[in-house]
């Protein structure tokens, strides 16, 4: 069985709880519309969202941990916490594999049956992937290296982990690996993951609560702090919708990726 477990930020952490819980909805809907049903979604927030959406196999772990800072640094580390609190509470659904999904983001509907159907492998990382801007007609295919950039990257042999029974959540970092270095991480510890051979996840951006991949050049841009040459933001977008293709009705039904209202 694999399971999603999926951070969610709380509402006083949010700009809008609205929007959150629209985006959340949204991309529990494209998990639980998978081709099998050998899954379970494991949601770790504060309070639960309100919406309208339920499926016998969306679990909530609801936490009482403090409400971050309005800063990059805290909210990461707020969502680092609840990411390993989900780790360790799926130990309870006894997960063959597990897969971190960050709450904004959709999956493709096949993922779960290509799982089932290569249980022999450690795991899988998600070289090639859609990037899509929340509201466009346009989506686009990074053809390598999605995992740097998006959490809803890898799916990991349960087991693997490795976690021990004592965890100091304060300190998340000592017990697992930042999403872009799961990979080499793994081919360290001798038990390398694959790429997925197929693009499997939608990155969604610019949705308004984006925790890094926000609009605009403003100094509460994380991207900003990470990357100040506003002339190679603005070159590389371009390139990106130059090498965009239209969102498909094909494209929507595999990930569930509707239009917000």
């Amino acid at each position: 069985m694999l399971v999603f477990v999926i951070p969610l930020k709380s509402p006083q952490a949010a700009k809008s709880w609205s929007q959150v819980s629209k985006l959340f909805e949204r991309c529990v809907k494209s998990l639980c519309s998978q081709t099998s049903s050998d899954f379970r979604v494991l949601v770790v927030c504060n309070e639960k969202p309100y919406i309208q959406f339920s499926h016998p196999n969306i679990l909530y772990l609801e936490v009482d941990l403090p409400i971050p800072q309005p800063t990059w640094e805290d909210r990461k580390r707020d969502k680092e916490q609840k990411l390993l609190m989900g780790l360790v509470h799926a130990r309870k659904l006894e997960p063959s594999y597990i897969m971190p999904v960050d709450a904004d983001d959709c999956l493709s509907k096949h993922l779960v049956e290509f799982v089932n159907r290569n249980s022999h492998c450690n795991g899988w990382f998600v070289s090639k992937g859609y990037e899509y801007q929340e509201g466009s007609r346009l989506i686009y295919l990074r053809q390598e290296d999605f995992y740097v950039r998006c959490g809803s990257c890898n799916i990991i042999r349960y087991n693997l982990l490795n976690l021990p029974e004592n965890i100091n959540y304060d300190k998340p970092r000592q017990f697992y690996q930042e999403h872009g270095r799961v990979r080499k991480f793994m081919d360290k510890q001798g038990t390398p993951i694959e790429p997925l051979p197929f693009p499997a996840v939608v990155y969604i951006t610019e949705h308004g609560e984006n925790n890094y991949y926000q609009k605009g050049f403003g100094v509460d841009n994380p991207r900003m702090t990470h990357n100040p040459n506003k002339f190679m933001m603005v070159l590389k977008k371009a390139y990106k919708t130059l090498n965009s293709r239209p969102l498909s009705p094909t494209i929507r039904d595999e990930f569930s990726l509707y239009a917000l209202r």
